[in-house]
């Protein structure tokens, strides 16, 4: 400070800082002055920044103040300031020497009254309804009988003996606990996170995905129950894939997750009930039904029994219904042996007749008869006939053989007589006729070169005369090119 407040120098009457001094005691002015502070006002301009910092203003109607929340210490806010809410916020004060500027930084963040916090409270359901969250249609239908239960909820309250006695008394289940804190700052973030929690778990591991989860919580001020108030807790109710059940406060409470929740219970033994039916209840509701299935089993059993009786009685007896067909039975036993006896007369007689037919000296004419086409048929296949039959047929082979050949030459010497007056044409109208006559052909590369321009432009040539072709390198000579214009010298 003896340097800071040196004595001026001669004909001078204000001492001399720089501008880190200056600031810098401007800085401690401020900090030591003020201290730790509250401040009262409406919130204005909300931005955070990619670090994790909270920049924001608080207003009156004459004044900004300008605030920070550093990233550390956004999460022990027990209200996020957002632009519009009337809040107290404490902190110290400090300045800024890079941009001239002082502003507050905010360790903690109430709101200032309970309208506000009945503000903030319906702005917030209007987000959230906008967005669907609380539609009937999306809501979950709770299990009849769950085999395990999630109770987040703080463990040391009454509210989990509340619940843990309502279910032994109706129906023992199997509950799984996740202990939390039911209000102050803490208690928004722990039960999102519990509530992600349970649905984490894997169905049928060492630790059991609970079929129904229950948050619960006794009865307070608005206050006390604010932290089930907070969007975190909304969302992340309504993201669960467990049918969840809402048990915060007591009747005439009302908080965000009862509007999320798949089902809302006014306190939490009442939730309690919902969970799981009465056992007793089940038991005697079991046997009634099985009474009843005995008892309508029974009656059909009976009735089905009168039915088989009366129509029983509508049938003929047995003996009436043998009585015919036994008869027909008797009157075609009788019959049969005649039957048996006139057909066995009748197949003799046709024998009898198809046996005259057949005599032995008609046989012997016919065997006879047959002998004789058979030496017929043999004389005619004599060794000396099949040669001469052969030899015939070799001779008209031959002669047939010479009569093609004859005709194939025939064709031969014509289509030999065509050929001739073709080349003989095909020379009179090529270029080889006129090749004789002293004309040439130039190619380059394979192709006829037909201009100037193109042999001036091509590589090696080749012309072919009358009697060879001839390889000529390079282009052709300068004075066959296209004369270039006269040179009319130099002026210096």
């Amino acid at each position: 400070m003896s340097d800071l407040f040196e004595d001026p120098q001669p004909g001078q009457n204000t001492p001399e800082f720089t501008v880190s001094e200056i600031s810098g005691e401007i800085k401690r002015t401020l900090e030591g002055t003020f201290g730790r502070i509250k401040v009262r006002g409406e919130v204005g301009r909300v931005f955070k920044a990619r670090s994790g910092h909270l920049y924001y203003d608080v207003k009156d109607d004459r004044n900004v103040l300008a605030c920070t929340t550093w990233k550390g210490q956004v999460s022990g806010l027990s209200v996020v300031p957002e632009e519009g809410l009337e809040v107290i916020v404490t902190g110290r004060l400090t300045s800024f020497g890079a941009q001239s500027k002082y502003n507050m930084n905010v360790e903690e963040v109430t709101v200032a009254g309970q309208g506000a916090l009945m503000a903030l409270l319906e702005k917030r359901k209007v987000l959230l309804q906008s967005e669907g969250l609380f539609d009937v249609a999306r809501k979950q239908k709770l299990p009849f009988l769950p085999q395990v239960i999630g109770v987040v909820t703080s463990p040391s309250g009454a509210v989990i003996r509340d619940i843990l006695h309502r279910l032994r008394d109706r129906f023992p289940r199997k509950v799984l606990i996740w202990p939390v804190a039911v209000q102050g700052k803490a208690c928004a973030p722990e039960v999102a996170r519990a509530i992600a929690g349970f649905n984490a778990l894997t169905p049928g591991g060492a630790i059991p995905r609970p079929d129904l989860l229950i948050v619960a919580r006794g009865g307070g001020s608005v206050e006390d129950l604010w932290g089930f108030n907070e969007e975190v807790v909304a969302r992340a109710a309504a993201a669960s894939a467990i049918p969840l059940i809402s048990a915060v406060g007591h009747e005439s409470d009302t908080t965000l997750i009862d509007f999320v929740s798949d089902q809302r219970a006014p306190t939490p033994t009442a939730a309690a009930e919902l969970a799981v039916p009465v056992r007793l209840e089940l038991i005697a509701w079991s046997e009634d039904q099985a009474a009843r299935l005995i008892r309508a089993a029974s009656l059909a059993i009976t009735s089905r029994r009168q039915r088989l009786s009366d129509l029983a009685r509508a049938l003929p007896r047995a003996d009436t219904l043998y009585e015919a067909p036994r008869q027909r039975l008797d009157l075609i036993a009788e019959r049969l042996p005649n039957a048996l006896q006139r057909g066995t007369q009748t197949r003799a007689i046709k024998l009898a007749n198809s046996t005259a037919r057949l005599r032995p000296r008609l046989l012997s004419q016919l065997i006879a008869a047959k002998r004789d086409r058979l030496a017929a048929r043999a004389a005619g296949l004599h060794p000396r006939q099949l040669q001469r039959d052969i030899t015939q047929r070799h001779k008209a082979l031959e002669a047939l053989a010479r009569r093609l050949d004859n005709a194939g030459k025939q064709c031969l010497s014509g289509w030999r007589t065509q050929v001739d007056a073709t080349g003989r044409l095909l020379s009179t109208l090529g270029y080889g006729a006129t090749l004789e006559r002293g004309y040439a052909v130039v190619r380059s590369q394979g192709q006829v070169v037909v201009s100037k321009s193109q042999a001036a432009k091509a590589g090696p040539l080749e012309i072919q005369f009358a009697d060879g072709r001839l390889q000529v390198a390079g282009r052709l000579p300068k004075k066959l090119a296209k004369p270039s214009a006269p040179d009319q010298g130099r002026l210096f």
